[in-house]
């Protein structure tokens, strides 16, 4: 069989349909599925041919089950097949099977599960995406872990995979910024004015207070002096400091946004500019487009039911045929006053990503901008006519507890909890997994108490030492047979007919599951799957180390017993090989020794 065990017997159940009835459409035959059956008691996968094919074969569902039956016990590697329920066939594989794709997992090592399901096509991956104000705090962290192990998986998966932050440094939190890092400067040349006498003379108020501008601001008085300073040392016309604040504060910001995300193990392809993209015209060029493709009017939106938003005004606009698209209603790229609308400089960047020949967009965004996804899937099937599409991840809030308590504010931050103190406090692999141990759209308690915990309750410590235990059984056969001996490459070529007992089979059915499980997250986009994958093989893999001590036949390393000792180190070896396979898709390291 090949590398996909799923797939393989797909194959088989396929073939045994068309025997049994040759003139299926394809159709039919395509939605025929192998999957793991809810109970195992039932065996080791079922199907569903004989529901989807029965109304096209013209043959109830029990009856065509039934033939399906008799084919698929007499195909080699099905110990057994039964008919169930409505229609569903059971089937058990024979243990040679599994322990047949063994030495493929040692020879592949962490490139096992490896797909070419995305058949190459490109995929573009925008996370994190934060406005350059301030350091990354903790709800970047969840978008920044998802996207990153979306992006890793889809290119395991045989996607063409960007990674890309767009840079949101045009609209009006970055001026906001500007203002509170020449409150900063001032500060630095010694003005007179207290923060809240500065804060009462900026529009809108001052709404960045932590102390991480502190550092910038004594940058620009050591670069400029007093020459950003009115008269006084007091606030000069805007015009003549704002701009080059602006721009050094958004790069200060930056900078920082990119030691975090290192400290998180991420690194991005592209990080597009906002404010570039509308100097370059971007914005008015994708206007142009769809005005001349008939798409935008002036007109008068009626006004919203419930809560108004930022964007509607009861004035004429330029608005969007968003509805022809699938949204509920047009939406406004441009204001009364002429100026774009966030939206307009929105879709300038899906633009610039379709341009690049981007196939797919995944935008991964937190769920308060739930009801944004819409109008951006229309925008993108409108610039794309069609030939690309648009896809949102959304992720919950993340609530940082300790004791059962809420985590208090960070002072640097001045109002959240940043992510370099998560990963200060807890390390980079246990902020990492968590994450990831929730669907996205679940909201999460991330306790700094349970992260630390060894105990089976932490997934991060269960996997990793999972890992550390199987090193450690394989330092020990070096020790006792020579390192060469226990190489995986040496260990792909022993013999495996002894592994018969249950919990070693167990073992094998997982391993042996990990490339169907990784094609079934890459097309779900749904990393978390690796994770609860890696908990439910770590606990397979703990129970046989358990058995072990109370059966002594179980044991990895027996002298008087070579034979079964070789087969069992490869099953540990490749245990160790599926861990780190997951693992990198998940970013987080394998650990070699629990201290």
């Amino acid at each position: 069989m090949t590398q996909d065990i799923y797939a393989a017997l797909r194959d088989q159940v396929v073939a045994a349909l068309r025997a049994v009835a040759p003139d299926l459409p394809d159709d039919a035959v395509a939605r025929v599925e192998v999957t793991p059956p809810r109970d195992p008691a039932h065996g080791d996968m079922a199907t569903n041919a004989a529901l989807v094919a029965a109304k096209p074969a013209r043959m109830a569902p029990p009856k065509l089950a039934a033939a399906l039956v008799e084919r698929l016990r007499a195909a080699p590697g099905i110990a057994a097949a039964e008919a169930a329920g409505p229609g569903f066939v059971n089937l058990t594989l024979d243990p040679a099977v599994y322990r047949a794709l063994l030495p493929g997992i040692l020879r592949a090592g962490t490139a096992y599960g490896d797909s070419a399901i995305g058949g190459g096509v490109r995929v573009n991956v925008e996370y994190v995406s934060a406005n350059p104000t301030g350091p990354m705090h903790i709800g970047h962290c969840r978008g920044a872990v998802v996207g990153d192990a979306l992006a890793n998986l889809l290119r395991k998966a045989g996607y063409a995979v960007t990674k890309e932050y767009y840079v949101n440094d045009a609209g009006a939190q970055v001026a906001a910024l500007a203002w509170a890092a020449y409150w900063r400067y001032l500060q630095a040349i010694g003005t007179p004015l207290d923060e809240d006498a500065f804060a009462a003379q900026v529009p809108g108020g001052l709404q960045y207070r932590g102390d991480y501008l502190i550092p910038v601001g004594a940058e620009l008085a050591a670069a400029h002096g007093e020459a950003l300073a009115g008269p006084g040392r007091g606030i000069a016309d805007p015009a003549l400091w704002l701009d080059t604040v602006r721009e050094y504060a958004v790069g200060a910001m930056m900078a920082a946004v990119r030691e975090d995300l290192a400290l998180l193990g991420v690194e991005q392809d592209v990080f597009t500019s906002e404010r570039a993209l509308v100097a370059a015209g971007a914005v008015d060029r994708v206007l142009a487009d769809l005005a001349a493709r008939g798409l935008l009017y002036e007109g008068v939106l009626e006004p919203p039911k419930g809560k108004t938003p930022e964007d509607w005004e009861p004035r004429e606009q330029t608005l969007f045929r968003s509805t022809r698209y699938g949204d509920d209603v047009d939406r406004p790229l441009r204001k009364s006053d002429g100026s774009n609308t966030y939206f307009a400089n929105d879709i300038a960047c899906h633009a610039d990503k379709i341009a690049r020949g981007e196939a797919v967009l995944i935008d991964v965004w937190g769920a308060d901008h739930g009801g944004y996804v819409k109008r951006m899937q229309a925008a993108v099937a409108a610039v794309s006519d069609g030939a690309a599409r648009l896809e949102v991840v959304l992720c919950q809030i993340v609530h940082v507890m300790r004791a059962g308590q809420p985590v208090r504010m960070s002072k640097r931050a001045g109002t959240y909890v940043t992510l370099r103190d998560l990963i200060d406090e807890v390390g980079r692999d246990a902020v990492r997994f968590t994450m990831l141990t929730r669907r996205p759209d679940a909201q999460m308690e991330f306790d700094l108490d349970a992260v630390v915990a060894q105990t089976r309750d932490n997934p991060v410590f269960y996997v990793q030492y999972a890992h550390a235990r199987c090193r450690s059984v394989l330092r020990a056969a070096a020790d006792l047979h020579g390192a060469a001996a226990t190489t995986d490459a040496a260990l792909a070529d022993a013999p495996l007919e002894t592994l018969t007992a249950e919990p070693e089979l167990a073992l094998l059915r997982r391993l042996t599951a990990f490339p169907h499980v990784v094609e079934g997250a890459a097309q779900a986009r749904e990393p978390h799957r690796i994770a609860f994958f890696l908990y439910d093989l770590a606990g397979d893999f703990h129970m046989l180390w358990n058995r072990g001590k109370d059966d002594a036949t179980l044991r990895f390393l027996q002298d008087d017993r070579p034979v079964e000792t070789r087969a069992r180190l490869a099953l540990v070896a490749a245990t160790a090989a599926v861990i780190r396979a997951g693992l990198a898709v998940l970013g987080v390291s394998p650990v070699e020794e629990m201290r």
